[in-house]
């Protein structure tokens, strides 16, 4: 546990995994997607992650030619831990879920968050579009895969701000009421039974003294 938190423990290492655990991205995508970070301690924690084997960076084949980071097999391998704390943190009382979140981040939760009792015969692929990103999931009786891929393929797909995303799938806000910030391509009655796949885990609520 000590080593563990000697390679994912220091402030922003564990995002910049995060953030990668759905392919590899440009050092100007993570910058995005990780506000309040500043490009040196970026590039210190990438420096970091590189020479501990997580991740590791390559350069795209023509006609992108631009560097990307790529997590190792082994940095992928951290998933549960994203996902456990995560679970664990939204017992919180103190947790907020109107904050901020990125496109991979509100992906990992569906991951996370899934109640596969409520699958029953749904078979659905749900597209999601953030900005340049792309991304489609696949829901059958084994749960939810999500990778990169064209949102226009699928059965729906949603358009816009992830916290959006967030609001409809966690909060139940309807769509009619994100004023605009997040879009549905398809049919509503799908869009619905794709969020009540998704709850967060009950708030724990520390006994009295």
């Amino acid at each position: 546990m000590a080593h563990g938190m000697e390679l994912l423990g220091d402030r922003w290492a564990l995002f910049v995994v995060r953030e990668l655990m759905l392919g590899p991205r440009r050092f100007g995508d993570l910058r995005a997607d990780l506000p309040g970070i500043s490009a040196n301690v970026l590039t210190q924690r990438l420096t970091e992650l590189e020479a501990n084997g997580i991740l590791v960076r390559r350069k795209l084949p023509p006609p992108a030619s631009v560097q990307v980071y790529e997590l190792t097999d082994w940095g992928y391998e951290a998933e549960p831990i994203v996902q456990e704390l995560g679970r664990w943190a939204a017992r919180s009382l103190a947790h907020d879920p109107t904050l901020p979140i990125s496109g991979v981040s509100i992906l990992l939760s569906f991951r996370t968050m899934i109640d596969r009792s409520l699958i029953g015969d749904l078979r659905l692929t749900v597209g999601f579009r953030f900005g340049e990103d792309q991304y489609v999931a696949r829901i059958d009786e084994h749960g939810i895969v999500i990778e990169r891929g064209r949102a226009a393929l699928a059965d729906i797909a949603f358009t816009g701000q992830p916290t959006a995303l967030a609001a409809f799938t966690y909060g139940k806000v309807p769509l009619d009421s994100l004023d605009g910030a997040l879009a549905l391509d398809g049919d509503p009655e799908l869009a619905a039974r794709f969020a009540s796949l998704f709850t967060l885990p009950a708030k724990f609520y520390p006994p009295r003294r």
